[in-house]
């Protein structure tokens, strides 16, 4: 979500662990989800990955507001708001990724994944009157997309790529800011606490999946351990938990420093899918993911005055 908590005083438990840390566990966290996406899809469905990840997510975003005593939003609106961004920026997108991880490898995904800040500039310039285009943001969003080109290899025709899979990917990552933008323009101004919004979100996010899932699959006839444990991992670890570091980041340090977890996680995705999936790599993904990575880093500058005033 593009709503972010005020900064506040690091409580005791950020003292115990320094936010640099946090920073690289998030960092792992989100990079491995791509692979615990692929290790759950070999034994279920696709609809049944996300369920199971929504699920074990929003049961760790509502233990944390039982122990904060948080209460979950009020008022019509605000819960239509929600279901639009738990469908936007959960239920559609991890259940892209999922689908395209039957067809490409997850390193191709998480990279795809690093595109999301690209598609996001190129939105805000239609749909956002404040955000201004700068020459640097341009060349960014330019740099970038030629680095998706570079990934996909377009130059031979893009032989050997999977093409639907890629495309549901990118249409996942494109998924996140549209997302965002909606919640910007209907929930920013809310006064219920971003942690009760995002619990209410994913709890939504998971009744959509849980209305979906019944009538695309079937009861899996057994439940392979690994494949069990990756969903369960999925949930709890890259949807949960993930979360909830990352809100604690934005409070203690800021969302620019707390973003640039996005730039390790295809990074951590491309290592993870090869070292121990045995995925292939050829010189095109790495350059292409560096050059997206790139061209994101520059769509996200602004100028110095700017951020410090954010």
């Amino acid at each position: 979500m593009s709503s972010v908590p005020s900064p506040s005083a690091p409580s005791p438990a950020r003292r115990v662990l320094d936010w640099r840390l946090r920073f690289g566990l998030l960092s792992l966290v989100w990079g491995f989800s791509f692979l615990f996406m692929k290790v759950g899809t070999e034994s279920f469905a696709p609809f049944q990955v996300t369920l199971g990840r929504l699920a074990f997510g929003t049961a760790v975003v509502a233990a944390a507001m039982a122990v904060k005593r948080e209460r979950l939003p009020r008022g019509a609106w605000t819960w239509l708001h929600l279901t639009v961004a738990g469908f936007l920026l959960n239920a559609l997108p991890f259940s892209l990724f999922a689908f395209s991880e039957l067809t490409i490898p997850s390193s191709l995904a998480g990279i795809c994944n690093a595109t999301s800040p690209l598609w996001g500039m190129a939105l805000s310039l239609v749909a956002l009157s404040e955000d201004r285009p700068t020459r640097r943001r341009v060349a960014g969003l330019g740099i970038g997309f030629l680095g998706v080109l570079t990934v996909l290899g377009v130059w031979q025709g893009f032989h050997g790529l999977d093409v639907t899979g890629t495309a549901l990917a990118l249409l996942a990552s494109f998924s996140y800011p549209v997302g965002w933008i909606y919640v910007r323009r209907t929930l920013a101004g809310s006064s219920h606490s971003h942690l009760s919004l995002t619990g209410a979100q994913l709890g939504l996010a998971t009744l959509q999946l849980a209305v979906v899932t019944p009538l695309f699959t079937s009861v899996p006839t057994s439940f392979p351990v690994l494949p069990l444990l990756a969903v369960a991992a999925l949930g709890v670890l890259g949807t949960g938990l993930a979360f909830l570091i990352q809100y604690d980041l934005v409070a203690e340090v800021g969302p620019t420093t707390a973003q640039m977890v996005t730039y390790f996680t295809p990074v951590i995705a491309t290592a993870a899918g090869v070292a121990l999936l045995g995925e292939s790599l050829s010189w095109s993904t790495p350059v292409g993911a560096a050059v997206v990575l790139a061209g994101a880093a520059l769509t996200q500058s602004r100028p110095r005055a700017n951020r410090a005033g954010t």
